[in-house]
């Protein structure tokens, strides 16, 4: 998909060696995406009920059981998110990542395979989750300090791609073993997670480190030498050194306004606003209600008297995989705040649609099933074409660099706390022994998609074609979400101490508007026109 979007004409080096670094960095998306997934198949079997469920409850989980069950992974990958900083900042985002996957993950694996009964089986599940949670906050990460600006968005939608694909061979496997009346039924799904923590682990040890975190460790050039093998460019080429230099001189403006990066740094100034921007904008993924489908998507459909749930769970997760692709090409096109708004306005539309069907029809009317299965279709794909990578895309390009690891920990964990939240209230909510809500679940999120649009209007900047660095600048100068869309980029880090310009003491507007006054004093139209221009497009 990167290979359908054409390298802006000047853009120096070879764009191809970080994009196949970066999309195959996405691949730990499948650690995600599989756990996930093979938990709705395994706890719907039957040989897994009688041998993991109680016979005193004729061999059903109840719903605390379910409950805890499917939602300590989300336990696990919460405190996973949150260590992903420190480790990330110590030894790299690269070996951070092996270490993630090949140990903590794998353990989690080990436990769950020699599992056969419900406490091992749940141990190794908190251990998986802790591992993904790793992983989840570091692959962003990686990809967004690696990736060319013209292109990131697609890079990093491409974690996003790979969970799609993740819960789409976990129902096919949960699919092809769900009759066997052995260990097999359940082992053989988790046992195939080896296979892709091996291929990203060994990948892994081939592929450079970040550029931006070697120059966080003041290792100038070894970061030169990575961006040139992601580059394809000589070490001594100008725009390779511009670019370092630009990298460079932002980091030490930011670390001039502090010379440490502590937690509390996240929530302070314009870095505060996109903390609190990242975090909730990965709640509200959760809360669009996917998971719903995905954790509980096989038990729902079995309990609500679907025909072979099994295979409709199948549908949707190709849905879910295809509909990803036309996101992947949107967002460096349409942009992200346009797709977020696409989506949310789409989705809210299908889940309230769901929802009436739900609660206007009998459930057992097989119209009124194929159409509920229509609009989950259709909701499916508005989320996997914008929520689903574009939130990934977005927090993985707000931050500057000093606090990068933290912020994007943060907002990370976000999406696994309200991961967590849905995947053990669920049960409750659906239960005919608790709220018993059935299809009026959908009108809860229908609700939170609602917010969704509301929140990307008024927090959502738009931050497509930008570097890094330029992001740090869009922030300081811009109020207004609204407004994001007119920036133009007037600072350049790299002049900034050439032009002695005092950190401690100046505001990148400052900056911006000393740069401009310079730089107009020997263009056509004089310092009026460009200051008049500017304000006019900032609004």
């Amino acid at each position: 998909m990167p290979l359908a979007l054409k390298k802006p004409e000047g853009e120096p080096g070879a764009a191809w060696p970080a994009i196949m670094v970066g999309v195959f960095v996405a691949f730990g998306g499948v650690l995600y995406g599989y756990d996930t997934g093979t938990i709705s198949g395994i706890s719907a079997m039957d040989f897994w009920l009688h041998s993991f469920a109680d016979k005193s409850n004729n061999y059903m989980l109840t719903s605390s059981q379910n409950s805890l069950i499917v939602s300590i992974l989300s336990a696990g990958t919460f405190f996973g998110a949150l260590s992903a900083a420190p480790l990330a900042d110590r030894v790299g985002r690269r070996i951070g990542l092996m270490l993630s996957t090949g140990i903590v993950f794998n353990f989690g694996v080990i436990l769950q395979v020699a599992s056969t009964s419900r406490p091992l089986f749940i141990a190794g599940r908190f251990f998986a989750g802790l591992g993904v949670g790793l992983v989840s906050a570091q692959i962003p990460m990686y990809q967004s300090e690696t990736s060319p600006k013209w292109i990131r968005g697609t890079v990093v939608g491409c974690y996003q791609l790979a969970i799609t694909i993740g819960l789409f061979l976990a129902a096919i496997v949960n699919n092809s073993t769900k009759d066997r009346q052995d260990s097999g039924s359940y082992r053989i799904p988790v046992a195939i997670q080896f296979l892709w923590s091996i291929i990203l682990v060994t990948g892994l040890i081939f592929l450079p480190e970040t550029p931006r975190f070697l120059i966080k460790k003041d290792k100038r050039q070894k970061a030169v030498h990575s961006l040139s093998r992601l580059r394809r460019l000589p070490e001594d080429h100008p725009a390779l050194e511009t670019e370092i230099a630009e990298i460079e001189a932002n980091h030490r403006y930011e670390m001039s306004l502090a010379s440490s990066a502590s937690y509390a740094d996240c929530f302070r100034g314009t870095i505060g606003k996109r903390t609190l921007t990242g975090c909730a904008l990965q709640a509200l993924q959760q809360l669009t209600g996917v998971n719903f489908i995905f954790y509980y998507g096989t038990q729902y459909f079995k309990n609500a008297g679907f025909q072979d749930p099994f295979i409709i769970q199948v549908i949707t997760n190709c849905v879910n995989v295809a509909s990803t692709f036309p996101g992947l090409y949107a967002v460096e096109k349409a942009g992200r705040r346009n797709l977020l708004l696409f989506g949310a306005i789409g989705m809210c539309v299908c889940q309230f649609i769901v929802a009436s069907v739900g609660v206007s029809t009998p459930e057992t009317s097989l119209p009124a099933q194929r159409t509920a299965i229509a609009f989950v279709c259709i909701y499916i794909f508005f989320f996997a074409c914008s929520w689903g990578p574009v939130a990934w895309v977005v927090t993985g390009e707000l931050y500057p660099l000093k606090v990068r690891a933290k912020c994007l920990s943060m907002t990370t964990a976000s999406n696994w706390l309200l991961n967590w939240a849905i995947a053990y209230a669920t049960p409750y909510m659906v239960d005919p022994d608790h709220a018993n809500l059935k299809s009026k679940v959908f009108f809860v999120w229908g609700s939170f998609c609602f917010v969704c649009i509301a929140f990307v209007y008024f927090m959502i900047y738009e931050t497509k074609g930008l570097s890094l660095e330029e992001v740090d600048e869009l922030y300081g100068m811009v109020s207004q979400a609204r407004n994001s869309k007119k920036f133009i980029p007037a600072v350049r880090f790299s002049e900034v101490e050439k032009d002695g310009y005092d950190g401690r003491k100046m505001s990148l507007a400052e900056i911006a508007q000393g740069q401009t006054r310079r730089r107009s004093s020997v263009a056509p139209g004089g310092l009026a026109h460009a200051e008049k221009g500017q304000a006019e497009k900032l609004g």
